[in-house]
Parts: C-alpha cells; sequence; structure tokens
C-alpha cells in the first residue's frame, strides 16, 4: 500500500467520499447525541487491506496490551508516520468538514477556539507544543473483547472530535462490536448510546467534552467511548501526543459505572439507541 503524497483525481476519491454525507444532518446528530454516522469511507477491499496491515510490525511505533494496563481486553497499535495513503487523506479530507463543528462547540462555551483552517497548521502548533507523536491507531479486538469507557487525550491541545471506521463486516466477521459513548450531563443521570457501525463507515465522536444546554446557557458535558465484542477498527484523532517518561501514550480511563443486576439487551439499529446508565449492561 502507498504511503506516497494523493493529487489529482486521488485526493478527490478521498474528499468525495467525505463530501458524500449529509453534513447539516450530520452535524445536528453529533450535537444531539455527541456521535454520529458518517458515510461510506472505505471500501470492502480497502478494509481488508488496512487489517492486513496490522501484522507489518515496521508500520507501527508501538503496541499496548490493554489487559494488561487494565483498559479492557485487546490490543491496539499506533501507526507511525508517514502514515499509509488511505489513512492520511481520509485525515485531510475530513479536518475541513470537523472545524466548522469544533469551532461553533468552543463558541458556545465560551471557550478560545484555537485550530486554525489547515490540519497541517493544527499539527505544526501541536509539534510546538511538545505534542510530536503519531496517534493514528489500528485496534484489534478478539473475542469477548471490550474497551472500558475512557477519552483520548495526549495533552494539553485538543481536537474536541474524532473519527473510528469499523474494517470488519457486522454478521459476518463478528459480532457484537457496537461503539458506546457515556455522557455526564450537569446534574443529572449519565446518558448512553450504543452504534453499531457499518463495515468501511465512520464514526464521528466527542474527543473530550460537548456543550449541552443548561439552566445557565451552556455546559460542557464529558463523554467517554468504548467499545465491545471481536472487531479491527482504524481511529483517528487529530492532534498528535506528547511523549511521556514511561513511553506509553495513555488515555483517560475509568471504570465502568453501570450496575450489573440490570442488562439492556436487543438489536442494534444504524442510528443510536439511548439508554441511561442505571440500566446498561451491554457485553462488557
Amino acid at each position: 500500500m502507498s504511503t506516497t503524497t494523493a493529487t489529482g483525481a486521488k485526493a478527490d476519491r478521498w474528499h468525495g467520499r467525505v463530501a458524500s454525507g449529509d453534513w447539516e444532518a450530520i452535524s445536528a446528530e453529533v450535537d444531539e447525541y455527541g456521535g454520529a454516522l458518517l458515510p461510506p469511507l472505505l471500501t470492502p477491499d480497502e478494509c481488508v487491506e488496512i487489517r492486513e496491515l496490522y501484522e507489518q510490525d515496521g508500520l507501527f511505533r508501538s503496541t499496548v496490551d490493554m489487559g494488561r494496563h487494565r483498559f479492557g481486553e485487546g490490543e491496539y497499535r499506533y501507526l507511525d508516520t508517514p502514515y499509509p495513503e488511505p489513512v492520511e487523506r481520509l485525515k485531510q479530507a475530513l479536518y475541513p468538514k470537523l472545524l466548522p463543528i469544533a469551532r461553533d462547540w468552543w463558541t458556545r462555551l465560551g471557550r478560545p477556539a484555537p485550530w486554525p483552517d489547515s490540519l497541517d497548521e493544527w499539527l505544526d502548533m501541536c509539534h510546538d507544543a511538545g505534542q510530536t507523536k503519531s496517534t493514528a491507531i489500528l485496534l484489534h479486538y478478539g473475542e469477548k473483547g471490550w474497551n472500558a469507557p475512557h477519552r483520548d487525550l495526549y495533552g494539553d491541545l485538543v481536537f474536541p472530535l474524532q473519527v473510528v471506521i469499523n474494517l470488519n463486516e457486522p454478521g459476518v466477521d463478528h459480532t457484537g462490536g457496537e461503539f458506546l459513548l457515556l455522557e455526564q450531563r450537569p446534574r443529572a443521570q449519565s446518558r448512553g448510546t450504543s452504534t453499531l457501525l457499518p463495515q468501511g463507515h465512520g464514526f464521528l465522536f466527542t474527543t473530550r467534552d460537548r456543550p449541552v444546554r443548561s439552566a445557565r446557557g451552556w455546559s460542557a458535558a464529558p463523554v467517554r467511548h468504548g467499545v465491545s465484542g471481536e472487531r479491527t477498527t482504524l481511529a483517528y484523532v487529530l492532534t498528535v501526543a506528547r511523549a511521556r517518561p514511561s513511553g506509553l501514550n495513555t488515555t483517560e480511563y475509568t471504570e465502568p459505572v453501570w450496575p450489573r443486576r440490570r442488562r439492556a439487551r436487543g438489536r442494534f439499529a444504524w442510528k443510536p439507541r439511548l439508554f441511561t446508565a442505571s440500566v446498561v449492561g451491554l457485553v462488557w
């Protein structure tokens, strides 16, 4: 798989896939739920190609065993730069669509929006702040695999949105594998959503927190994400990480807060289904 920069028709292919989504509806959905399904970003053949990269050790800068660090059960690997062409091209194509949402969110929260017009400029800002390590991730979950609710925070500079792409076909390659969001609302019960992602589709979701209406205007609601079930995914965090003394760029994990005695089961539609934290069971 080529790692060279694509130009002309090749670049248009990636931008065209991103642009094919109804971004007005996507923006409204991520406002409502904290996450939104994106259009197909990879073909089935491209999904297979990227899945097969997982065994090529030379493409990765770091591998994390989630069980060892009590993050869950499974493994993820940080892709080293330069990224394979689909990874890099999609990242460049997604940023202009996500930027207006990010700026709008921070305006509502009364925060300065530091993100420039181009992704390259934003990454330069991260580098100048000491955040220099790549953050694109391939995640692999085996049977009974899961990832605890967490937030991907790699330094002081944070982009408020990120994207994950499912590389497997639900119901064929795996069962389960729903993407989970848990939102902590001010002075209210936590709210969860679950979404089953079709193969090749992206899912846009909150990195750290997002604006929600409150009695005093807008408040910041922390959002954590996780997953359960057997599958492989590609994750985009639109920033770069600060090097840590341990050599491990840890994310912010919390223990699940859901009681075990009440469990909710059923089929999941492509659109999110809401549930409160008191009735969540899932497949952790």
